[in-house]
């Protein structure tokens, strides 16, 4: 049942060999890994979905009602199906384990693409540097938190494979990746999650919001001026 409602809806637009941040929250902002078991499983669940549609996952972070991910598709259409196919496999794992049912999610998943150059090491930064930020999550340290790519699970826990990406990253990562995120790199990033902006320079983004046919995500949010 919950499988024909994903399809029910229209597919999402999602170009093949782009990286894309993509993120999803609990529905009403609750929590959804509420133990080790729940995080382990979600990661398990994407390594299986990676089996099925192959996806090359580059850095990832689990929070208690929320999670990030830094992903680059094959081809056109691989990143709705692999996202479609991890939503439902873990809503119905949800389901069962807690007996529950409603909306786990707060509904469709939020993805914006990323250039390839400096912008994509920022954005893979701030989804490590997630737990550091978070004031409901007790490290000073981005690898003291076991569910991200840079920290270490507990034993027997079924790890995504990540791969290398395009640019490669800094050679003192954690230190950088520790360090505090300036005001305008938060402001940057957020105006993209927000807005489902394309994240990269400004004709790279312009070319890349038309190429994905969301030109609207560029343009000022309220009603436009009238002209005299």
């Amino acid at each position: 049942m919950l499988y024909l409602a994903f399809m029910a809806r229209p597919p999402r637009v999602s170009i093949g060999n782009i990286c894309y941040h993509v993120l999803n929250r609990g529905n009403g902002r609750n929590t959804v890994f509420h133990k080790d078991d729940d995080y382990a499983a979600f990661l398990k669940l994407i390594a299986e979905a990676s089996d099925r549609i192959e996806m090359r996952l580059l850095s990832y972070c689990l929070m208690p009602n929320h999670f990030h991910l830094v992903l680059l598709p094959f081809h056109d259409g691989d990143l709705s199906n692999w996202m479609q196919w991890l939503s439902t496999a873990h809503v119905r794992r949800y389901h069962r384990h807690y007996n529950s049912s409603g909306h786990v999610w707060q509904g469709r998943f939020k993805s914006f693409p990323i250039q390839e150059d400096s912008h994509l090491l920022t954005v893979m930064r701030y989804v490590e540097r997630n737990p550091v930020r978070a004031k409901t999550i007790p490290v000073r340290k981005a690898q003291n938190w076991p569910w991200s790519s840079v920290g270490t699970p507990p034993k027997d826990t079924t790890v995504p494979v990540l791969d290398p990406g395009p640019v490669k990253r800094k050679r003192n990562w954690l230190e950088w990746v520790n360090k505090p995120v300036s005001e305008a790199e938060k402001e940057a990033l957020q105006l993209c999650i927000d807005r489902g902006q394309p994240f990269g320079k400004e004709q790279w983004k312009t070319k890349t919001a038309k190429r994905l046919g969301i030109e609207s995500s560029l343009r000022p949010r309220g009603r436009p001026r009238k002209t005299k």
